[in-house]
């Protein structure tokens, strides 16, 4: 295919995961270093410092990432900590330096202690190859650092520019600057890093668009990040005009406020999801997901009681209603302190609530430290567990927690067997909560991270609407409360739809506020039923 140049528009068509519409010029990822031809080693002291340097260099750059993420997106500071720990792994350093004692030099040594683990992790499979992506990046960071050229990442050229890449690693997307328009890969999906990432920063963005591999730097294009579509050979003049458009509409947004309701009153809370007191916005009715694992992730040595309490009680001071989850370790977010160990599929073995299987006591003293935080700020605490498969498990947790006095005790809906039997589980629990992001990767056997399933992990697919109406079924009947916290709450074109199946709350990142509160107000009740029937029957 040739490549798209500027000549005359064209569309081009990808994933939307991330709203809104900008457009302007579209520049490239900067590409790894090639790696030369091996150099004979002469001075093996020196290559083993080179090796040192070039990993403590990719460390230290990942770790100034984080801290001058850390104020606006504490999800992107998490993840670049999370890197940099891979950087710093001592047994990656100790085969890259004994491939230099073996006679390569620092670059081929590193080069091949990354391709060695990089093998470990696929072998794993799951969540652990996942992160062989990951690895694949601090690869290219530590070859260049030892070459002396410049890291690969994003481009700075001084200008606003759409950014198009292969894919994004998470060090990427985390670090991005104020110039990026816009988002564009070649591959990804709806939960992928970038798409989580852009949505928190509130940046158009569209994935697993093959087209785009073919775009040529300099080309201006618009970009719809609600709808996937891709125009190129748009002029200067119309960018501009979009982008003032853009501008326009989020203003606009930005100046409504209240409670979530449809255009005849219905109420639909809208509430944030949060890892920390960090990430804490006026705009939201409450906290409907506070990913408590969020606090931990770097932690080689577990939380004390004392630094739980203190953590959950900043959060309760400064909110009134708190959905708390108990911690979701395993698969995309790995606990070091846990020791957990390594599993041929982390995505079906101990995860969530299954830790309690195997390390009983973190659970306990996790809910003792909410009961306590609650009792110091007077707060009453909501708390759930993720990753509940039968109603068995959500007696088994209720009783745990209301033994310790925590007012409202609920479950996580991930896996389809907890969707079709919602209605036993709400026979044990206050509540349920969604979880579309799993529940979209089980429900369809599709790996969260694989490029070519993409389509099959869209919010909007019958089958998973059709059990999260199971879910609002049951809790309309029981007379609680079913909310969804995964990324399709924060999908301004899903608010809608999901009202009208009866869900009761939507919990997402604080920038999509606005624009769910928006689409609700344009709709009636009624009318949010028939969009949920049409979706139902794939229309």
């Amino acid at each position: 295919m040739p490549d798209l140049q500027p000549s005359g528009p064209a569309s081009l068509a990808g994933l939307g995961v991330s709203p809104g519409r900008t457009a302007g010029p579209c520049l490239r990822m900067a590409g790894p270093p090639a790696l030369p031809a091996p150099n004979p080693v002469t001075d093996t002291g020196a290559e083993l410092a080179v090796v040192g340097q070039a990993l403590e260099a990719v460390a230290e750059d990942l770790r100034r990432r984080s801290a001058a993420a850390a104020g606006a997106d504490r999800g992107a500071a998490e993840i670049l900590d999370a890197l940099a720990m891979m950087a710093d792994d001592p047994m990656l350093k100790e085969e890259a330096e004994q491939g230099v004692r073996d006679g390569l030099d620092a670059p081929h040594a590193l080069d091949a202690a990354f391709a060695r683990h990089r093998e470990a992790l696929a072998a794993l499979g799951g969540y652990l190859a996942e992160r062989a992506a990951d690895l694949d990046d601090l690869k290219h960071r530590a070859v260049a650092a030892a070459l002396g050229v410049p890291m690969p990442g994003v481009p700075s050229p001084g200008h606003p520019f759409v950014l198009v890449a292969e894919d994004l690693s998470p060090a990427d997307t985390a670090g991005l600057g104020t110039d990026v328009l816009a988002l564009v890969t070649v591959k990804g999906g709806p939960t992928s890093h970038t798409a989580i990432l852009a949505r928190g920063r509130g940046l158009p963005a569209v994935v697993a668009c093959a087209g785009a591999a073919h775009l040529v730097d300099g080309t201006y294009i618009s970009v719809d990040g609600a709808t996937g579509e891709i125009v190129t050979g748009v002029t200067e003049e119309d960018a501009a005009r979009v982008r003032e458009q853009d501008s326009a509409e989020r203003a606009r947004l930005a100046a409504t406020s209240g409670p979530g309701r449809t255009a005849d009153g219905h109420p639909v809370k809208l509430l944030l999801n949060i890892g920390s007191a960090a990430d804490l916005r006026p705009d939201g009715e409450g906290v409907g997901l506070f990913r408590t694992e969020f606090l931990f992730l770097d932690r080689k040595q577990a939380p004390t009681y004392e630094e739980q309490v203190t953590a959950y009680a900043d959060v309760f001071t400064a909110v009134p209603y708190v959905v708390v989850r108990t911690l979701d370790a395993g698969t995309d977010k790995p606990l070091p302190f846990l020791g957990l160990p390594e599993e041929p599929n982390p995505a079906l073995g101990i995860r969530g609530l299954r830790v309690d299987r195997v390390l009983p006591d973190v659970l306990d003293t996790q809910l003792d430290a909410i009961a306590e935080a609650a009792r110091r700020t007077g707060a009453e605490a909501w708390v759930m567990a993720p990753m509940v498969s039968t109603p068995g498990e959500a007696a088994a947790f209720a009783r745990r927690a209301r033994a310790r006095g925590i007012a409202r005790v609920g479950a996580m809906v991930e896996v389809p067997a907890a969707a079709l039997l919602a209605d036993r589980l709400l026979r044990e629990v206050d509540f349920l909560s969604i979880g579309t992001n799993d529940l979209s990767q089980y429900t369809y056997a599709a790996d969260r991270q694989h490029p070519a399933l993409a389509d099959l992990l869209d919010p909007a697919q019958p089958a998973l609407l059709r059990l999260v109406e199971l879910c609002a079924e049951a809790g309309r009947a029981a007379g609680k409360p079913v909310g969804v916290c995964g990324e399709a709450a924060g999908d301004a074109r899903l608010a809608p739809i999901l009202a009208g199946l009866g869900v009761t709350s939507l919990s997402m990142a604080p920038v999509c506020v606005p624009a769910v509160r928006d689409a609700l107000a344009r709709h009636t009740l009624e009318e949010c039923r028939e969009l949920a029937r049409a979706a139902l029957d794939g229309r």
